[in-house]
């Protein structure tokens, strides 16, 4: 009762006390997303030049842009060409702002005409585009807002048309922004000139090379102090984004040696007729060798859930699996070989029937397609009246080939056939799709017959056959070797107790106990979205990202196809300079050039090329019509420098050491072939003023997007 008092008593100050702690909390969770408290970034993935791109704009935008590229694109795809686009719309919008660049209502009907005319809702009788039209429905569309309307094969709401829009206007500011550019970029005769000199006066030399090669590397020392030196001297070469490097352990749902076992079982009780066969009429128990012809499709396709469908055809040996392609060509009618492994199935086989058909055939065919089939065009006829339309064309060709060449110019789809009158020449099975190469390999030549594929129907007439060799029919029941619930969990269970050991040990001892493979990846960028090793993994490159993300934290994460990654962040890499150690393997050789440049001209006497060449034993050498547009030295390669500097003495002088490319030189201009000058330079400046403007539009942009104020926020929503 005396402790219940005296909290009565302070009740007021614990009421403080609790309330100044929920207020902590809050107000740490407020600062450490200070975007929120003063309306910062939150909403913006990205700021070019001063202008905001909206978050919720933008997912929008990448939700469309992922539809259109189809399954197999990835969020992230589809987020960098949305962020490349609307970064293009910004920094382009900022130049016609500047410029005063728009498009008047004038010219805004005559890009609608120019970007709709084509549009059947906007013209008239006369096939002609009606301006009228197009009035009427976009007024119909804001009015109907934000319900969506049909425009040709599409539907869209008035806000959509908008942006529609302003699309078409940005494509013409920018037409417009390229044509003054390129109207400023075209080369004078005085460049053309220069450009014509450069490429046709030419100096023959004397010169004698000492390669940087003849002082060997351990000569020469290179500190940090050089790598740093030699890093703040060329800081654009340097320059590097914010990275992270992880070391990271797999651990794999992949089965087991158990898991294999346990799945041969139930192939064995296939082969010894253990296993129950629901065929549609009733429950047999049957051995798969026994099993009637008729029964087989039905036997393979649901016998365990087959993942290979039965196959009622005959085939070559090539077509079998590679492992085991000796072995099933070569049994007997009736026997079964398996289980057997191939391409990640367990895979048990019957060999039902063998033959012998042609090695190729040649034919001719009348292509008729349907809606709903492959390359169909507008005018297509449904699947009924196809069929109708190919059974009364057979029977004409059956009753007078002589038409076949008409009807395949009349009536054929297939266009890579028509301008030889249907034919396809001697050709192998495996070229044609199934129902087409059954027919025409297991039929003689003469037979005439229609055939369905998902092309449309085929009236098929077999013209020849070559060759003939042995074909067997198989069937094969395929299951996937999968990991069982037991392996998965056990997976779990070893990630689990490694995420444990390492919470207090070093994360390559705890992996060499257990023997697992331990694999660095430097180098990771913030929105990358693969790592070596393991795709898709946007979560893992967020949380090494984090501000509470330390070097030697760690994580487990799922990776596709089952299993888990343990993760380490080992190193953090800030944007700016290149540090020494990561510099040294591209600036090591630059700087060993250059104190070997030193080395070289403190050791060289001479005032000539022979000179030079009997003193450091090196062999004097020539070199004919070297010019300055392709600076490039017979028996040492590039060297502008040195090319350069050649250009800049008269006929019979010597330089001085030179440091090339690849060592130090002395050249001796024996003559000088200047150009004959030309009566008119015109056609060369064309030529230079086409590269110009055919450059010009790329290499505008990125100079403009590398000058512009990009502030890129895309890591935190992706």
């Amino acid at each position: 009762m005396a402790v219940l008092n005296k909290i009565r008593q302070r009740s007021l100050f614990l009421i403080l006390i609790i309330a100044l702690a929920l207020f902590s909390f809050v107000l740490t969770d407020l600062i450490k997303n200070s975007d929120a408290l003063f309306g910062g970034s939150q909403d913006v993935v990205a700021t070019v030049n001063g202008q905001n791109i909206n978050r919720v704009d933008f997912m929008n935008r990448v939700e469309n842009m992922r539809r259109q590229l189809g399954p197999s694109a990835t969020n992230t795809q589809a987020m960098n060409r949305v962020y490349d686009q609307q970064v293009r719309r910004a920094v382009m919008t900022t130049q016609f702002e500047e410029l005063g660049l728009t498009v008047e209502e004038d010219q805004m009907r005559d890009l609608l005409e120019q970007n709709f005319s084509a549009y059947p809702e906007f013209q008239n009788e006369a096939g002609l585009f009606d301006e009228s039209k197009l009035t009427t429905f976009i007024a119909n569309l804001k009015e109907a807002n934000p319900q969506k309307m049909i425009l040709g094969n599409f539907q869209l709401n008035y806000d959509e048309w908008v942006n529609n829009e302003n699309s078409i206007a940005t494509i013409a500011k920018e037409r417009a922004y390229y044509n003054m550019v390129k109207a400023g970029v075209s080369a004078t005769l005085n460049e053309a000139e220069v450009d014509y000199l450069l490429e046709n006066s030419t100096r023959d030399l004397k010169y004698v090379q000492i390669p940087y090669a003849t002082i060997n590397d351990s000569l020469v020392e290179v500190t940090k102090a050089d790598i740093k030196a030699y890093i703040n001297e060329n800081k654009k070469k340097f320059e590097v984004e914010a990275s992270r490097d992880i070391v990271f352990v797999e651990f794999k749902e992949e089965p087991s040696l158990r898991d294999e076992e346990d799945l041969k079982a139930e192939f064995d009780d296939l082969i010894n007729g253990k296993a129950v066969f629901v065929n549609g009429r009733n429950d047999t128990i049957i051995a798969f060798a026994q099993v009637k012809e008729e029964d087989l499709s039905n036997y393979v396709n649901l016998t365990g859930e087959s993942a290979e469908a039965y196959n009622d055809s005959f085939v070559k040996k090539s077509v079998l699996p590679t492992v085991v392609a000796d072995t099933l060509f070569n049994l007997n009618v009736g026997d079964v070989y398996g289980p057997y492994k191939d391409n990640g199935l367990m895979k048990l086989t019957r060999l039902v029937a063998e033959t012998t058909v042609p090695d190729s055939a040649k034919v001719r065919h009348i292509l008729i397609p349907f809606i709903g089939a492959n390359r169909a065009g507008v005018d297509a006829k449904s699947e009924a009246d196809a069929k109708v339309t190919a059974d009364s064309v057979a029977d004409i060709v059956r009753a007078d080939r002589s038409k076949f060449p008409e009807l395949v110019t009349a009536l054929s789809s297939d266009q890579g056939s028509v301008d030889k009158g249907g034919v396809y020449d001697f050709h192998p099975s495996t070229q044609m799709v199934k129902p087409f190469s059954d027919f025409e390999f297991q039929n003689n030549v003469g037979d005439i017959g229609v055939v369905k594929t998902q092309f449309g129907f085929h009236i098929i007439e077999i013209l020849d056959q070559k060759g003939s060799s042995k074909a067997v029919k198989v069937a094969t029941i395929a299951k996937p070797i999968e990991p069982s619930d037991e392996t998965i969990d056990e997976v779990f269970t070893n990630a689990s107790k490694f995420e444990l050991a390492i919470q207090n040990e070093d994360f390559q001892k705890m992996a060499d106990e257990r023997k697992l493979e331990v694999r660095p990846i430097n180098n990771i960028k913030i929105l990358d979205e693969n790592i070596p090793g393991l795709d898709s993994q946007r979560p893992l490159v967020r949380w090494a990202f984090e501000n509470e993300t330390k070097v030697g934290d760690y994580k487990r994460f799922s990776i596709p196809g089952g299993g888990y990654a343990v993760v380490q962040l080992t190193k953090i890499n800030d944007a700016g300079l290149m540090n020494p150690e990561n510099a040294s393997a591209s600036a090591l050789s630059e700087i060993r050039k250059e104190k070997k440049a030193k080395l070289i001209r403190e050791k060289v006497s001479g005032t000539t090329v022979d000179e030079v060449a009997k003193n450091q034993n090196r062999p004097a050498n020539t070199a004919s019509a070297v010019n300055m547009k392709n600076p490039t030295i017979s028996g040492a390669g590039l060297e502008p420098q040195v090319v350069g500097v050649a250009f800049g003495l008269k006929e019979g002088e010597t330089s001085g050491l030179v440091d090339g490319n690849r060592g130090v030189y002395m050249v001796t201009v024996t003559k000088v072939n200047d150009a004959t000058k030309l009566d008119n330079y015109q056609a060369i400046a064309n030529r230079l003023s086409a590269a110009r403007v055919n450059a010009a539009q790329t290499k505008v942009y990125n100079a403009l997007k590398e000058t512009a104020d990009i502030e890129d926020n895309r890591s935190r929503f992706y």
